[in-house]
């Protein structure tokens, strides 16, 4: 069984806790695109665990992690990382976690032409999470880059990386910055880079043999559809392809199809980040659903825009991700609204339109709101959906029938088993 399990808006939908889920009923779980600029929370036994590289299933144990050569590799933040979760009791060894040795490498330079680049744009900045996401991709595709296999090969190494800085130079001191050492990027391979060299491992030939073997695989997508760098909100997006299809490629088993997709879509909307965000809403309401729901992201802090269900985004995004099913989180936060708000239409140039445009129509487009019977009391204690209030229950089959696919599972608290199974 390969399983996919993505975003359907802007990201911060809570797959992370929901990966976590999963994960209990899979025995291997991948990353397969994308780098730290996105986290995951999750809240266990153990406490509370905020992972930006790492797998969600490496909260399980006996759970193997990938990490896929669609992915960018700061093995800096790695290593913290790493230093974080085994400090909160958590095992990681080369059997636990294996990493691609096609995965690309994202080097300091990276996050410093990130940084250039933003503060250069100003007040029109993309709303980067300065971590050289988008630097590093570049490289890629301009196939001037390091790959994690490249750390195999430490007499290559030198010579790939002095030629590397030697081109970066001609950007680096176009912004007016210091050029890069070829001798301090080395020593910073030394010694963040080569302790992984042990955990590197050809993906195609694990997973393929795995999937062969009857092995239950479980994808894991950072940030959300409207954050695709093809079908998102362009150039407000991730520099990769969140979609689910693009699953088994940035996991290194192309060939492979996928036989089931999980999106995970939040009961109001929530955004990090610039570009247009239709539904956003201000003031005194905004104010509440942001503080009910703690939404600050878990990357970075950044306090996100919020808004109410968004029809029209969250259609469109079921639509590109191919969702066979739905799990909706945050339900909760929502329990003591009267009303609640919906968008369900955008207006723009005078006309409601009700799919999802480019974005400069996008920018142009205002929400169009409806309010929907809210519901109050504590649900976290709720395990079957009859137990839910009652309009509670038709807030969840409403959103069911707006966005056309079936809703299998309903999150109700932030604990591991806070959630309804339909």
């Amino acid at each position: 069984m390969l399983t996919a399990v993505v975003g359907i808006n802007w990201g911060d939908e809570g797959k992370g806790r929901m990966v976590d889920l999963f994960s209990a009923e899979h025995e291997i779980v991948v990353r397969y695109q994308g780098g730290n600029n996105a986290g995951h929370t999750v809240v266990n036994e153990r406490g509370k665990f905020i992972l930006n590289l790492l797998p969600s299933g490496i909260l399980r144990p006996g759970t193997v992690n990938v990490l896929g050569p669609g992915m960018v590799l700061d093995l800096e933040h790695l290593t913290k990382e790493v230093a974080h979760i085994r400090a909160q009791g958590v095992e990681i060894s080369p059997e636990h976690l294996k990493i691609s040795d096609r995965a690309t490498i994202c080097m300091p330079y990276h996050k410093m032409m990130d940084i250039l680049e933003e503060d250069r744009l100003a007040d029109k900045k993309f709303g980067s999470t300065r971590r050289g996401i988008g630097p590093v991709y570049a490289d890629k595709y301009m196939k001037k880059t390091l790959r994690t296999g490249d750390l195999l090969f430490p007499d290559k190494l030198r010579e790939k990386l002095a030629d590397l800085v030697e081109w970066k130079n001609i950007t680096v001191q176009g912004y007016g910055h210091e050029p890069v050492s070829v001798d301090g990027m080395y020593e910073w391979l030394e010694k963040y880079a080569f302790p992984w060299r042990e955990y590197l491992c050809n993906t195609t030939e694990y997973l393929s043999e795995q999937a062969d073997a009857g092995k239950s695989i479980l994808f894991e997508a950072q940030l959300g559809a409207l954050r695709d760098i093809d079908f998102g909100i362009y150039p407000y997006t991730s520099s990769s392809s969140t979609i689910a299809a693009y699953a088994p490629i940035g996991a290194g088993i192309p060939a492979r199809r996928l036989d089931s997709v999980i999106g995970i879509m939040k009961a109001y909307s929530s955004c990090v980040g610039e570009g247009p965000f239709v539904c956003e809403l201000f003031g005194e309401e905004g104010d509440r659903l942001r503080e009910a729901g703690a939404e600050y992201g878990a990357a970075t802090g950044r306090p996100r825009r919020v808004g109410g269900f968004d029809v029209v985004a969250s259609r469109y995004g079921v639509q590109m991700q191919g969702a066979t099913e739905l799990a909706l989180t945050k339900l909760d936060v929502l329990s003591g609204w009267e009303k609640i708000p919906v968008c369900t239409g955008y207006e723009v140039d005078g006309k409601v339109i009700h799919t999802f445009p480019v974005e400069t129509v996008l920018e142009r487009c205002k929400p169009v709101y409806e309010y929907v019977e809210g519901f109050s009391g504590d649900i976290s204690g709720c395990r079957r959906f009859e137990d839910l209030p009652e309009a509670a229950r038709n807030y969840v089959r409403y959103l069911e029938n707006a966005v056309g696919c079936r809703i299998g599972w309903v999150s109700v608290g932030a604990g591991r088993e806070e959630y309804i199974r339909l």
